[in-house]
């Protein structure tokens, strides 16, 4: 029982970190261009949508003037 703690006495155990870190600046990636006729975006479109409006409503060409989808409510 002879072990020694790496920790100091009144210290209460805390590190010694620097609160600078939030401020770092991060570096943004370059976004590439998606193709939505990709083969596995088409196999993905295949698995997820049940018919070719559903498809386009998936990738984003909705129709104009159709009703927007209600959000579930929590309980």
């Amino acid at each position: 029982m002879g072990q020694t703690s790496s920790r100091k006495a009144g210290k209460g155990g805390k590190s010694k970190r620097s609160k600078s870190k939030g401020s770092r600046k991060k570096t943004k990636k370059p976004v590439s261009e998606v193709d939505i006729l990709s083969p596995a975006a088409m196999l993905n479109a295949y698995y997820i949508s049940h018919n070719a409006a559903a498809c386009l409503e998936f990738r984003g060409f909705n129709w104009p003037d159709s009703p927007k989808k209600k959000g579930k409510k929590g309980k």
